[in-house]
């Protein structure tokens, strides 16, 4: 028997259906939300409807029958059915974001309820693939030759998106990139990437997932990617997370000029590695490179290397165990014919720096028996090691398995504790005027740089 009372009303698992962020021309995640029958008998919705009808941004599903309207439908007592949500926001050519409203509406036995759907939408610069390679490679677009991406609206990245042959991309303080699942920003041979973001402003690269169950979910993208022949690219004050690999160098052999130099950055929570050189030349100061599924640093295939003032940190807590050590050195490969190549470790300075995590061995060294330079060396480093650091030659003022004193590993906080360990034992020859948060190093109550990315106030 139908309840037919006019007093009878439903009950909604919500009464208002958020969207995070949802890019223009991009169709967002599905929003449930349930509709309950509290009463003992079966009630019947005459109709449920979206409001803004063949206008509206958004889209239902009911019961598993998608539709702008539906008639009739019949619930049990004390059942319920789901009502399942998307939107995509048509573009609009403005830069600032957009509040985009509708709801779903009910009628049922006289009465008038309703479900609010509120999202926020956002117009963006779309780099989708236009490229189709028929050798295997993945579909890409080309960016504009010698571009300038400034902060005005996101960069949404589908695919590869190819910093060509010969040119150049700028990014602007403030730029704000999203790639999707698998996207890659790669610099081609003879391309140049330029990162100048700023302390206030922070040039920023993360998925395209904006919901906040996805804040600190690695792997949501593929890798930045500095191909062998990339030349003179820049980091500067970016924040790169949640994607495979952060940065990729793969320039072979030594030029005079760092493949990338990389400063004021963080780099975090991807699932393979922070940072990736092979044979490269790569140059680092004040950047934070963390919480990474296999290695914060891999330095492989030889090349050079240097970082001061840097925070190498590894507290992986993923759904797979770590079992790799936060930084990885080698100088060589083996071909795919079975044979040993020996690529020379020029050099891998590490001075001021911190390295540690929560494996009892952080460094892994891996030289080759035939042969080749194998150069490294820390230098008034903090390092989680069960190597023997006595040699002079490697090491020279290593503190071995202290507990550096972050702040909160839990929540990628690596700044030092009043009773940090790290306190006071850099060497005052290196010399980086400023930490990660633009404050003088050292502290000017002391004369002795602190270890690590930041300085304690």
């Amino acid at each position: 028997m139908l309840l037919t009372d006019s007093s009878a009303k439903l009950n909604f698992s919500a009464d208002e259906v958020l969207f995070d962020t949802v890019f223009t021309t991009v169709g967002s995640t599905t929003r449930i939300f349930r509709i309950k029958n509290p009463h003992t008998q079966t009630i019947n919705i005459s109709r449920a409807f979206l409001a803004g009808g063949n206008n509206s941004q958004f889209r239902i599903n009911i019961d598993g029958v998608s539709g702008i309207s539906f008639n009739d439908i019949e619930i049990l007592g004390g059942d319920s059915l789901f009502v399942f949500v998307q939107v995509t926001v048509n573009p609009t050519g403005t830069n600032s974001p957009l509040l985009i409203k509708d709801s779903v509406v009910f009628e049922t036995n006289g009465n008038t309820q309703h479900v609010r759907l509120t999202a926020i939408g956002q117009d963006v610069y779309l780099h989708k693939p236009d490229h189709f390679s028929t050798t295997g490679f993945p579909p890409y677009s080309i960016i504009t030759c010698n571009d300038i991406w400034t902060n005005d609206k996101p960069h949404l990245i589908f695919g590869y998106a190819v910093v060509d042959e010969n040119c150049s991309l700028t990014m602007m303080p403030g730029t704000r990139v999203y790639l999707n699942n698998n996207a890659v920003l790669w610099v081609y041979d003879g391309g140049t990437l330029i990162v100048n973001g700023s302390q206030l402003e922070k040039v920023t690269f993360q998925g395209a997932r904006l919901e906040p169950d996805y804040k600190e979910v690695p792997g949501q993208w593929g890798k930045i990617w500095l191909s062998a022949g990339s030349k003179n690219n820049v980091i500067d004050w970016a924040v790169i997370k949640n994607g495979s690999i952060g940065v990729q160098a793969d320039t072979l052999g030594l030029s005079a000029n760092p493949t990338l130099q990389i400063s004021n950055t963080i780099i975090k929570n991807m699932s393979a590695a922070a940072i990736y050189g092979q044979g490269s030349f790569i140059r680092g100061y004040n950047c934070v490179f963390a919480n990474c599924g296999q290695y914060t640093a891999a330095f492989t295939i030889g090349g050079k290397y240097k970082f001061e003032q840097c925070t190498f940190a590894n507290y992986w807590s993923g759904s797979s165990q770590r079992t790799t050590p936060l930084l990885a050195l080698s100088n060589y490969y083996v071909d795919n014919t079975g044979t040993t190549q020996i690529r020379d470790l020029d050099s891998a300075y590490f001075g001021n720096c911190i390295m540690y995590g929560n494996l009892d061995e952080e460094v892994g060294l891996d030289s080759s028996t035939f042969g080749g330079n194998f150069n490294y060396k820390f230098d008034h480093c903090l390092v989680k090691t069960l190597l023997n650091t006595n040699s002079s030659v490697h090491y020279n003022s290593v503190y071995q398995n202290y507990d550096p004193g972050f702040v909160d590993t839990g929540v990628n906080n690596y700044k030092l504790t009043a009773s940090s360990f790290a306190i006071d034992k850099g060497d005052t020859g290196i010399f980086i005027a400023f930490d990660l948060n633009g404050q003088p190093r050292p502290n000017p109550n002391t004369s002795i740089p602190d270890l690590g990315a930041y300085e304690f106030y």
